[in-house]
C-alpha cells in the first residue's frame, strides 16, 4: 500500500512539476583574453572582494574557431551573437560570410532592450559582433553604421572616430539622432549618465585610455546606468559588458596592465551581483572569448609567497576559459562544452526558440 502511494505522489509530483519561468533579464560580462592565470594571479593580489567567488556555478568553454585553434576575438565573441562556429577576423557571419540573427536582433523582434558597454571602441571585434555583420573585424567604419539598424539600444565606450570622422567623411550623429538615439560623442573619457533608453555614447577617439593612465571607474559607472536606462523595458533585456583591455594587456605581456584591467572588471562584476542579489530575476554571466599571452604563474624563488608571471606568446592561446553563471538559470552554464553552446542556452532561457 505504501509503496503504491508513494508511486501516486510521485507520478503527481512529476505530472504536475510547472516549467521554470523564462529568464527576462541578463547581464553578459567577457573578460577579454582572461583565463584562469589571469583571474588566479591578479585575485591572489588583491585585498578587495572576490567577485569570482560569488559564483556558485562554473563551468569550461572550448574556444577554437572554425579554421584556427587559436580563436581571435571576432570569431571568439560571433559563437555567442549567432551560435555558430566562424572564421578569425569575421563578425557575426557564417564560414560563408552568411549574416545569421545574433541574440539582439532576436530579442528586438521580441520588443526585448539591449545594450553594450566596453573600455574599447564600441565597433571593436567583441561589441560589434551583438550588432553588426561583416566579413572583416577592421571595417568599423561598416560597423558603426549598423547602429542605425537599431538592433543595440544602448552603446557606450571609445569610438568617437567612427561616428564623427569616419574615412567615408560621414557624420552619423544626425542619422542616429533622427533614429532615436541620445548621441554624445567626445574624448574627455570622463562618464555622466545619459538618462535615454536609446544611446549612442563615445567617450574617447578611438579605444578607451587605460586604467592605469586614470580611466577611474568608468566601466562600473556606465554599467550601472545601463542597466538603469535598459531596466525601463518589462519584456527585459540583455547588457554585454566586456573588460576589453585584459586582452591589450596580454598582448602587450604587460601583467601590471592586464591586473589593474581586471581589477576594474572585478569592481564592476560585484556592483552588478549586489544589483542581481537585491533583484533576484536577473541572470549574471561571466567567461572570455579566449585567453591572451599564454600566461603562467612561476614559482619566485626570493619570495615563495609571490609568483613571476610569465608569457608564452604575445598573441591568444586555445586552452579553455572558465564561464561563471549566478542567479535564474545559472543551472545551465556548468560543465564543459563549445562556445557556441553559450548562445544556445541564453536562446533558450530568453525564449527566442
Amino acid at each position: 500500500m505504501l509503496l503504491v502511494l508513494l508511486a501516486i505522489v510521485s507520478a503527481y509530483s512529476f505530472t504536475n512539476k510547472s516549467k521554470p519561468k523564462k529568464v527576462k533579464k541578463v547581464i553578459f560580462i567577457i573578460g577579454d583574453g582572461m583565463g584562469l592565470a589571469q583571474i588566479s594571479g591578479a585575485m591572489s593580489e588583491t585585498n578587495e572582494r572576490n567577485a569570482f567567488e560569488r559564483f556558485n556555478v562554473i563551468g569550461m568553454s572550448k574556444t577554437s574557431s572554425s579554421d584556427n585553434y587559436i580563436t581571435d576575438s571576432g570569431a571568439g565573441a560571433t559563437v555567442f551573437a549567432i551560435g555558430k562556429k566562424t572564421f578569425n577576423g569575421a563578425i557575426s557571419v557564417s564560414v560563408d560570410s552568411v549574416a545569421y540573427p545574433s541574440l539582439f536582433e532576436m530579442m528586438k523582434k521580441k520588443n526585448m532592450a539591449t545594450g553594450v558597454v566596453v573600455t574599447s571602441s564600441i565597433t571593436h571585434a567583441t561589441p560589434a559582433c551583438f550588432y553588426a555583420h561583416v566579413s572583416s573585424r577592421k571595417s568599423e567604419d561598416d560597423i558603426a553604421s549598423f547602429l542605425l539598424q537599431g538592433n543595440c539600444d544602448i552603446a557606450i565606450g571609445g569610438g568617437t572616430k567612427f561616428i564623427k570622422y569616419r574615412k567615408d567623411s560621414m557624420d552619423l550623429t544626425a542619422l542616429l539622432q533622427r533614429n532615436g538615439f541620445m548621441v554624445k560623442t567626445d574624448t574627455s573619457n570622463n562618464f555622466t549618465p545619459l538618462l535615454a533608453n536609446k544611446q549612442v555614447y563615445t567617450l574617447a577617439f578611438d579605444g578607451m585610455k587605460r586604467k592605469l593612465d586614470g580611466r577611474n571607474d568608468f566601466l562600473k559607472q556606465a554599467s550601472l546606468s545601463a542597466i538603469s536606462q535598459l531596466n525601463h523595458n518589462k519584456n527585459g533585456y540583455m547588457l554585454m559588458i566586456e573588460g576589453s583591455q585584459i586582452d591589450w594587456g596580454g598582448h602587450e605581456n604587460n601583467y601590471e596592465y592586464m591586473k589593474t584591467e581586471l581589477y576594474d572588471l572585478n569592481e564592476t562584476m560585484n556592483a552588478v551581483l549586489d544589483y542581481a542579489e537585491q533583484q533576484g530575476d536577473v541572470l549574471v554571466v561571466v567567461t572570455a572569448d579566449h585567453e591572451t599571452g599564454g600566461l603562467s604563474l612561476h614559482p619566485n624563488k626570493e619570495n615563495k609567497k609571490k609568483f613571476i608571471a610569465n608569457y608564452s606568446t604575445g598573441g591568444h592561446s586555445g586552452i579553455m576559459v572558465p564561464v561563471f553563471a549566478f542567479g535564474p538559470g545559472a543551472e545551465n552554464f556548468g560543465g564543459i562544452y563549445e562556445n557556441t553552446e553559450v548562445h544556445f542556452k541564453f536562446k533558450k532561457l530568453l525564449g527566442l526558440e
